[in-house]
């Protein structure tokens, strides 16, 4: 999952048409008037992609990475080099996660460029970017009905409120991005399609002229992006929000797009990616509805999703996602949750 669990969910029908990866500072061109750049990020999932589009004299900048020494150093490398020392006429960003966001702020104050969100993904960046603690009591209980320990619960109150280490301050305001828009980038327009579940309002550009379709985190190749349940909203069904919008993805957008994701490599075969995206949660969904014929907690589900152990680094992530499917099997009637005696809740198939 992007952000969190490496999960790899098929990728027959896709096809790679680029050899070569750009290093930090580099950039590949993509598309006309299109330059793929990638900087590092300092986890297990290592890079994030970011876009140039020309327009005119200037550039348009879509995702901005995290904001760290190395990503500073990766842009100025790519402004003076294969941005050739053009300015930046416009910030664009698909969604509010800190690899996605992280130097928006620092762009747009650095060029007096306009920041262009969906509300909901601004709305909630300027939200956590202001949210520095102390770390609320009803979070730790959600997490503790979860099945964390102690121990973890009281690494989570030490690292509360840290977003904006890795973000930027953004711009006070910003243009609001909508589904249907029209973006005109270099004399194109780029069409606004919304998605849902890894993030609240998630902006794809898809320019219908030559089939250029920037996905963020919406549709990436190798792994499967992370849905989660947070404590700010712990009854939600963002699974069901993630797999209506793969379903709509797939009635709007054509067969034969270039798909540019937010990590892995530029991708065609974009059917067969939603389609193996759908299918891979539908089985790990029954695979969990099998797994709680026995009761158990939120933590214990870790194997049947993930297959693999997870670590500290990852909990949240892990967690968020478990009862992402969780809940959404209670929705429709799957399975229960009821109070444990240790204080954690004990799932079991309906």
């Amino acid at each position: 999952m992007a952000d969190g669990v490496a999960k790899d969910e098929g990728e027959r029908g896709l096809t790679y048409p680029f050899a070569r990866v750009p290093d930090a500072g580099d950039a590949v061109v993509v598309a006309p008037g299109v330059l793929w750049m990638r900087l590092p990020l300092p986890m297990a999932l290592n890079h994030v992609n970011v876009w140039a589009i020309e327009d005119g004299p200037a550039w348009v900048v879509v995702d901005t990475g995290l904001r760290t020494p190395a990503s500073v150093d990766a842009w100025e490398a790519a402004l003076a080099g294969p941005l050739d020392g053009r300015p930046v006429s416009r910030v664009i960003c698909t969604h509010m996660h800190p690899d996605h966001i992280g130097l928006a702020g620092w762009l747009c104050e650095r060029f007096t460029a306009p920041l262009l969100m969906s509300r909901l993904e601004y709305v909630t960046g300027r939200m956590l970017l202001s949210d520095t603690g102390p770390a609320p009591e009803a979070g730790a209980d959600f997490y503790r009905r979860a099945g964390w320990t102690g121990e973890q619960i009281a690494r989570w109150r030490e690292g509360y409120g840290r977003f904006s280490l890795a973000v930027a301050p953004l711009p006070p305001g910003y243009q609001r991005l909508s589904e249907g828009d029209r973006v005109t980038i270099g004399g194109d327009a780029w069409r606004v399609v919304v998605g849902d579940g890894h993030s609240p309002e998630h902006v794809c550009l898809w320019r219908e002229r030559d089939g250029v379709f920037i996905a963020g985190d919406q549709i990436l190749p190798r792994i499967s992006s992370n849905v989660s349940v947070w404590p700010t909203e712990p009854e939600a069904d963002p699974l069901g929000d993630w797999m209506r919008s793969l379903e709509r993805l797939r009635a709007v957008l054509p067969g034969d797009l270039l798909v540019l994701p937010s990590h892995g490599e530029p991708f065609r075969g974009v059917h067969a990616r939603l389609e193996a995206l759908t299918r891979g949660h539908l089985t790990s969904l029954k695979r969990l509805e099998r797994r709680l014929s026995e009761p158990c907690r939120a933590v214990e589900v870790f194997p049947t999703l993930f297959g693999r152990p997870v670590g500290d680094g990852l909990l949240g992530m892990a967690t968020g996602e478990a009862l992402a499917h969780l809940n959404h099997l209670e929705r429709h009637g799957r399975a229960r949750c009821a109070p444990g005696p240790d204080g954690a809740d004990l799932w079991t198939a309906q």
